[in-house]
């Protein structure tokens, strides 16, 4: 599993308590096919733009065995031509139109993202139709060759490659058990990778890419009406299928030992990451742990930050943070030491901070601070028609409920400091960690 920052960044000033009263709101008109395709309308007329989201419930965690990466595999092989849609066309036609296309796979989701001018929102569906229907008409053995090639090129890129790169990997395998889904990364292992085969590719494509395991979000200068007219026309002929038999993984045992881990790197100073266990995301428990973040190490003026950064000086940053998933989540503190810092240090005082908080709540000032400020974050990504379309896919998929933004604002303004106290105290134990070191050395080759 890999710790992504939030999705909805960025900052904008708070609503005052007035404005409160007419709180935002994601406004949305929803239909569903027979099919079971969930579709959400976003009418938005602010420029003449249409935005299309394509949520699969399909990640790395709905992998098996020795059959790691494919659900990020088909990220990029759903951009690489279909039935009636030969390679570099679907390109071609949308940057035409003004617009672009992209996609993003983690542990739980894969999400495509077209955009283009809402006089193209025609072509854009039966774009998507003929990919979601003719994909493997045109699938073979020199596509998966190729596209296998740009995926293992792209792990060496983002991750053997990049300073600091194989922390998060590193990070994954040990703090989650090999039977669990969290355990092996989003990119997957080489050898899996090497070792796919046409068939077993395909099979996974039909079992996930169905359109009762698909929510669709339309949003921008688009008419309700047109929508649900186009959307039946292009996607009602696709079949319902079987709901797809997922992997089941128990709640692994906890962790009861600190594991510390330690490698080296071609870079300059030491990085030290302190992570642990957490729970689900929108569980009861999440808005006290973002909340903690914020506190320990979310900016200037966070409590790490003012002590390894500026007060005594042998931190080049700091940084904390929850990320909540599907089934399971994780609490991350990242210290990048300055130059001739041993890097027990920042672990010892990073240490001591945790315990701090874990035994004493925080002060009034300071949860307002951290709530404000994931206010702030959380409101502004209303205002991009693209980020609050994928917002509300999320709250259909992950949360249940498409209506859940008022629930979910309401819980992080409630956030007490007792709150985040406990949490620290349950989750952040010294002895249920994981402690990776990465210092300056050789850069290490990763076990295939």
């Amino acid at each position: 599993m890999k710790l992504l920052p939030l999705l909805l960044a960025g900052a904008i000033a708070l609503a005052s308590s007035a404005a409160r009263a007419d709180e935002p709101k994601i406004a949305y008109q929803k239909f569903q096919l027979p099919n079971g395709l969930k579709v959400y309308v976003i009418e938005d007329h602010k420029a003449p733009i249409a935005y299309e989201v394509l949520w699969f419930e399909v990640g790395s965690k709905d992998e098996i065995a020795n059959r790691t990466g494919f659900a990020h595999l088909f990220e990029h092989l759903m951009f690489k031509g279909s039935a009636h849609l030969p390679d570099g066309l679907m390109d071609k036609l949308l940057e035409a139109a003004g617009g672009w296309s992209n996609a993003f796979t983690s542990s739980d989701m894969t999400v495509y993202q077209n955009v283009g001018g809402s006089n193209f929102l025609e072509t854009m569906l039966w774009i998507e139709a003929d990919r979601v229907a003719g994909l493997l008409d045109t699938f073979d053995q020199p596509k998966l060759d190729n596209q296998r090639d740009v995926v293992l090129n792209e792990r060496r890129q983002s991750y053997e490659n990049r300073p600091y790169g194989m922390a998060s990997l590193l990070i994954s395998e040990a703090l989650w058990p090999k039977d669990h889904g969290y355990h092996w990364s989003t990119i997957g292992y080489p050898a899996d990778l090497k070792a796919a085969q046409v068939n077993d590719v395909a099979q996974f494509f039909r079992t996930y890419y169905v359109p009762n395991n698909a929510t669709m979000v339309i949003a921008g200068d688009v008419k309700f009406d047109e929508v649900k007219r186009l959307v039946e026309k292009y996607f009602s002929f696709l079949p319902k299928a079987a709901e797809p038999a997922r992997p089941k993984y128990k709640t692994p045992a906890p962790i009861t030992k600190e594991i510390v881990l330690a490698t080296t790197d071609d870079v300059q100073v030491p990085r030290v990451y302190l992570t642990w266990r957490g729970p689900s995301g929108f569980t009861a428990e999440e808005p006290a742990l973002d909340a903690l973040g914020s506190i320990l190490g979310d900016g200037k003026s966070s409590r790490l930050y003012k002590r390894l950064v500026y007060d005594e000086k042998i931190a080049q940053d700091v940084h904390a943070g929850f990320q909540g998933e599907q089934i399971g989540g994780a609490f991350q503190i990242v210290a990048t030491a300055k130059p001739g810092v041993d890097p027990k240090r920042l672990i010892a005082e990073i240490s001591e901070e945790v315990a701090k908080i874990a035994g004493a709540a925080p002060s009034q000032a300071e949860v307002e601070r951290a709530v404000n400020a994931r206010e702030a974050s959380f409101l502004n990504g209303l205002e991009p028609t693209l980020q609050r379309a994928i917002l509300l896919a999320s709250y259909d998929v992950q949360a249940g409920d498409p209506d859940y933004f008022a629930k979910d604002l309401a819980r992080r303004r409630a956030v007490t400091a007792q709150q985040i106290q406990a949490a620290a105290a349950k989750y952040l134990k010294p002895n249920a960690r994981v402690v990776l070191t990465i210092s300056p050395g050789k850069k290490p080759q990763e076990k295939k």
